[in-house]
């Protein structure tokens, strides 16, 4: 555990020579408290808009690549690492909070739960406005470690009461809560009635965009991808909310009703999707199943997106799904479980499927495998719904605004 880390120093990072100038004068102070894991683009974006500091957990920091992707790009931040786990963490977080609080502006606090408790207790004490910020259901995503036998009733009753509780709390003191979406904004809108839609770091619909068939076989080869297949993509993580199994045995259907397919996982937890190919007994899963560790997604996953024919998410529960929106803006058609914000933001847009429906996943692929000019000019209706409501623009200019109108007016 180095020093660093134990004294709760800074790490400055030196300033972006390519970073554009704020709309504001002078650039608000936010503290940006992240209990888990963050997305590079969110930061970056942040970066831009206000001056900025991040109190992270130290060990996420290291292990996602933030911190890696942080410093190629040489962003203007400074960065407080916490060590320890849930329990220390939150202890000296708190103590962070407490003598730092008072430098800023306002406090950012990711997510509505324990760690959007320190920001608030700190907040109210220090008379800092909080802005929490909502990218997940809570109370769906614990549910599905239950339905997944993850947890006892016992341990399930505890847990959800705790989150219960934190909503609750949380959702009084915020001085504005920000959720992901209009799905989530009716989430979190039960517990904070000073709830707006947001748009995390929205869709740069200028790196996804379409590509023409020889652009694809082009990056095909680049990637060392199969040019002759049918490529679905399943850009996400394997988590508990995640259902890589209904995806796996849609594309294991799909084979054997005559589509040559191959299924390409992207994400964290790629292993682990390889390890369930095994051991859901799916014929031959090696000569039809790939996975790579996420692509750096300011650089490289458009790329992957592009390169597919077709994009398929499930889920058990979601949020907003944004690799979805991502793959629309590229153009490529998506099929998808319609629960969460993707069934409220594709409707329309994408081949909706009901949950854990392996067989109806299949007939999708199919579908879009027969009708490639339909199911493309499906997926160029979303793109413009996504260039039009998801812009990355749009969602930074929307939260500089926010967080200045909320500065301004100060701790209530």
């Amino acid at each position: 555990m180095s020093s660093q880390s134990d004294s709760l120093a800074p790490w400055p990072l030196p300033p972006a020579a390519s970073a554009a100038p704020s709309l504001n004068l002078r650039k608000q102070r936010v503290l940006f408290f992240v209990e888990g894991f963050t997305d590079i683009r969110f930061v970056e974006g942040l970066s831009r808009i206000c001056d900025l500091t991040m109190v992270v957990p130290e060990r996420q920091y290291l292990s996602s690549g933030l911190r890696d992707r942080v410093a190629d790009l040489l962003l203007p931040l400074a960065v407080l690492p916490i060590s320890g786990r849930r329990l220390a963490f939150q202890l000296r977080s708190l103590a962070a909070l407490w003598r730092c609080a008072g430098d800023f502006d306002l406090i950012l606090a990711q997510e509505a739960l324990r760690g959007a408790l320190n920001a608030n207790l700190v907040g109210k004490l220090k008379r800092v406005p909080v802005v929490t910020y909502v990218g997940i259901s809570p109370l769906e995503y614990f549910r599905c470690r239950r339905e997944r036998g993850q947890l006892g009733r016992l341990r399930f009753a505890l847990g959800e009461a705790v989150i219960r509780a934190l909503l609750r709390i949380n959702g009084r003191m915020a001085t504005r809560c920000l959720a992901m979406g209009p799905y989530l904004r009716e989430v979190a809108a039960r517990y904070c009635p000073r709830t707006e839609t947001a748009l995390y770091y929205g869709v740069n619909t200028h790196l996804f965009r379409p590509g023409a068939a020889v652009q694809r076989a082009a990056l095909r080869r680049l990637l060392g991808l199969p040019g002759d297949k049918f490529l679905v993509l399943l850009s996400s993580r394997i988590s508990h909310e995640k259902d890589p199994e209904t995806v796996l045995r849609a594309v294991s259907i799909a084979r054997d009703q005559g589509l040559d397919a191959v299924l390409l996982n992207l994400g964290g937890g790629w292993s682990e999707f390889l390890t369930l190919a095994h051991a859901l007994g799916l014929p031959e899963p090696d000569r039809w199943v790939m996975a790579r560790p996420a692509a750096n997604p300011m650089t490289e996953v458009f790329d992957y997106f592009r390169a597919a024919d077709a994009v398929a998410m499930a889920s058990l529960a979601e949020g907003a799904a944004y690799s979805t929106l991502e793959a629309l803006a590229c153009g490529i058609p998506v099929v998808a479980t319609a629960v969460g914000g993707m069934a409220v933001q594709l409707r329309g847009y994408a081949r909706l499927v009901q949950r854990r429906d392996s067989p109806a996943m299949a007939r999708e692929l199919l579908w879009v495998a027969a009708n490639p000019t339909s199911a493309r000019a499906q997926a160029l209706e979303g793109r413009a719904y996504v260039v039009s409501e998801w812009d990355s623009a749009r969602a930074f200019a929307d939260l500089e605004r926010t967080l200045a109108q909320v500065a301004a007016a100060g701790c209530p």
